[in-house]
C-alpha cells in the first residue's frame, strides 16, 4: 500500500511537472514568435517609410505639397497602413494622410519626436486581446530625413495589429496540439524510467519492510547494484535495523536489571520498615517488661493461697481471687496482643482505615511505659473526617515513633512530673497538584499534630532530623530511622510530615493524609 501511494504521488506530480514545462515552453515560444512578427512588421514599415522618404522630400511641389505619393498609395493600401505623417525641420506638415482623430496625433507626437531625436522612434496606442493577454492595437514608426547630414524633416506611419494577432492564435492550435502531444511522451518515457529507475526498487524496500519481522536475520532490504542509489539505501537501512536490534537486546538487559534493583530495592525498604518498627517495639517493650510482671506476681500469689488445703478460705474468697487472677492474665495477655500488633509485618495492604482508632490504639500501648507514669498524654481527636486509604500497620509505626520521640524529649528534660503531650486531629483544606483549566482544585486532608513540652530541637538540627541514622540520642537509645521511615511511609501514602520546634519549649510534629469519603462519623476523642 505503501509503494502504491508513493508511486502515484511520484507519477502525478511527474505529469504535472511535464505539463507545466511544456505549457510554458509554448508560452515562451509564442511570445518569441511574435516579437519575430513584430520585428518584421517594422521592416515593412520601414521600407514603406524609405518610399515615403524619397516620396516626399525628393520633389517637392512650388506650393509645399509633396509629389508623387499617389505613387506609394498603392503601397499603403497593401500593407494597411491606416495613416502616414511627415514634416520638415521646421514641424510643418508635408504629408498628412489616413484615419483622423486619436490615432493621427499619436503619430503626430511620434514623428516630432523623432524629429527631435534624430532617431528612429517606436510607439504603440491603444489595446485590443492579443495572444494570452491585452496587447498594443497600433504600431507606430517614424524615421528622421536627413539632408547634408542634418536633420530636415520626419516621416511616420501607423498601422493595425489585429491582422497580426489573428494570425497567431491560429498557430496556437499547432502550439496545442504540440504540447499535448509533447506532454503525453514525455511523460511515458519519464513514467517508464522512474518506474524502473526508483519505483519498482522502492516498491521491493517497502514491500519487505511491511513483511518485515523482528526475528529476520540477514540482509532486510536487498535491491540490486543497479538500483544505483537505491542500493547505498538499502544498505544503509539493513544497517539501521541491525543497530536497532542491537539497542533493543541492550534495553531489554537495562530493564531486566533495573527490574531486578527496583525489587532489591522494595526489598531493602521493607527490611528497614522491618528492622526499625522491631527496634521501636524493643524499645518500648523493655519498658514495660515490670508492667508484665506485677500482675504475674499477683497472680502467682492468688494461686498459692488457692492451693492451700486447710486454710479458712472459704468458697466466695476463692471465687474473688479466681476472677482478680483472671483480669491479671487479661491485662497481660492485653499488653502481648498490642506488642504482637505492633511488632507483625505488614501483610494487608493499603486499606481505608480511620486513623483515630490507630492513635488510639498505640496510645493504650505507649501508656505502659514506665517514662509515660509522669506525663499526661491527652487526645484531641476532633476530625469530623479521618477515614484514609493507608496499611494500618505502617501507619500506627508512624504514630508509635512520634509518640516514643515525644516521650523521650519530655524525659529527657524533667523526671519531675509536668510533661504534657498533645494529639489533635482537624480536616483542613490544601490545593491539589491536579488543576483545571482555571483554578487549582481544593483537597480535604486530615492534620494531626504530636505537641510534647520536651527539650526541642536545635535549629541547627531540625533540617536534618528526616534524614536516614540521624539521631541526637546517646549510642544505643536510638537507630537514627524512626523518622526517615516515617517520612517514607507516608511519602508513598501521599501524606507530608513536618516539624516545628523551639528549644527548651518543646517540638510540634504535624502530619498530612489524603482523606478519602467517611464510611462513618467517629466519635470525638477528648481524654
Amino acid at each position: 500500500m505503501i509503494a502504491r501511494s508513493l508511486k502515484s504521488n511520484i507519477l502525478i506530480n511527474l505529469v504535472v511537472l511535464l505539463s507545466i514545462g511544456t505549457i510554458l515552453l509554448a508560452v515562451v515560444a509564442v511570445i518569441t514568435h511574435h516579437r519575430d512578427v513584430l520585428r518584421s512588421e517594422i521592416s515593412k514599415i520601414n521600407l514603406i517609410l524609405t518610399a515615403l522618404d524619397e516620396s516626399v522630400f525628393r520633389a517637392p511641389q512650388p506650393d509645399g505639397t509633396a509629389s508623387g505619393t499617389w505613387a506609394v498609395s498603392s503601397l499603403f493600401a497593401q500593407a494597411k497602413i491606416d495613416c502616414t505623417v511627415a514634416v520638415d525641420r521646421f514641424a510643418k506638415p508635408l504629408l498628412d494622410q489616413g484615419t483622423a482623430g486619436n490615432l493621427k496625433q499619436e503619430l503626430r507626437a511620434c514623428v516630432q519626436s523623432a524629429l527631435k531625436s534624430g532617431r528612429q522612434e517606436l510607439c504603440f496606442y491603444g489595446q485590443t486581446w492579443g495572444i494570452f493577454w491585452l496587447q498594443d492595437h497600433h504600431l507606430m514608426v517614424a524615421n528622421p530625413h536627413f539632408e547634408g547630414g542634418v536633420v530636415d524633416g520626419a516621416v511616420g506611419a501607423a498601422t493595425n495589429l489585429e491582422d497580426v494577432y489573428q494570425a497567431e492564435r491560429r498557430s496556437q492550435k499547432i502550439f496545442l496540439i504540440y504540447g499535448v502531444i509533447n506532454v503525453a511522451i514525455l511523460a511515458a518515457i519519464g513514467v517508464y524510467r522512474i518506474t524502473k529507475l526508483y519505483l519498482d526498487p522502492l516498491q521491493r524496500l517497502a514491500g519487505r519492510a511491511e513483511d518485515y519481522r523482528e526475528e529476520d536475520t540477514g540482509m532486510i532490504f536487498a535491491v540490486r547494484k543497479g538500483d544505483n542509489e537505491l542500493h547505498q539505501l538499502s544498505k544503509s537501512l539493513n544497517l539501521m535495523l541491525e543497530r536497532i536490534a542491537a539497542d533493543k537486546q541492550k534495553l531489554r538487559a537495562t530493564v531486566t536489571s533495573l527490574e531486578k534493583a527496583n525489587a532489591d530495592l522494595q526489598k531493602a525498604q521493607q527490611e528497614i520498615i522491618r528492622a526499625e518498627k522491631l527496634a521501636s517495639v524493643g524499645r518500648l517493650s523493655a519498658g514495660i517488661a515490670h508492667e508484665i510482671g506485677n500482675p504475674i506476681g499477683i497472680v502467682m500469689g492468688y494461686l498459692d493461697l488457692l492451693k492451700q488445703e486447710d486454710g479458712d478460705i472459704d468458697e466466695s474468697e476463692k471465687r474473688d481471687y479466681i476472677r482478680r487472677t483472671g483480669e491479671e492474665i487479661c491485662r497481660i495477655n492485653t499488653i502481648i496482643r498490642q506488642l504482637l500488633d505492633l511488632s507483625r509485618p505488614s501483610t494487608e495492604g493499603a486499606t481505608a482505615i480511620h486513623v483515630h482508632d490507630v492513635i488510639t490504639d498505640v496510645s493504650d500501648v505507649v501508656r505502659f511505659e514506665p517514662k509515660v507514669a509522669n506525663i499526661d498524654i491527652r487526645l484531641n481527636l476532633e476530625a469530623s473526617n479521618d477515614c484514609v486509604t493507608a496499611d494500618p500497620n505502617q501507619l500506627r509505626q508512624v504514630f508509635l515513633n512520634l509518640i516514643l520521640n515525644a516521650v523521650d524529649a519530655i524525659a529527657s528534660k524533667s523526671s519531675n512530673g509536668g510533661g504534657r503531650l498533645r494529639i489533635r486531629s482537624t480536616v483542613a483544606n490544601r490545593k491539589s497538584a491536579v488543576t483545571d483549566s482555571l483554578n487549582a482544585v481544593d483537597q480535604q486532608v486530615l492534620e494531626i499534630a504530636v505537641i510534647d513540652n520536651g527539650v526541642g530541637i536545635t535549629p541547627e538540627n531540625i533540617a536534618d532530623i528526616f534524614d536516614p541514622f540521624f539521631t541526637t540520642k546517646e549510642p544505643g537509645k536510638g537507630t537514627g530511622l524512626g523518622l526517615s521511615v516515617s517520612f517514607m511511609i507516608l511519602e508513598s501514602l501521599g501524606g507530608k510530615i513536618s516539624a516545628a520546634s523551639k528549644v527548651g519549649e518543646g517540638t510540634a510534629m504535624r502530619v498530612t493524609l489524603p482523606l478519602n469519603e467517611p464510611t462513618r462519623q467517629p466519635a470525638s476523642i477528648n481524654n
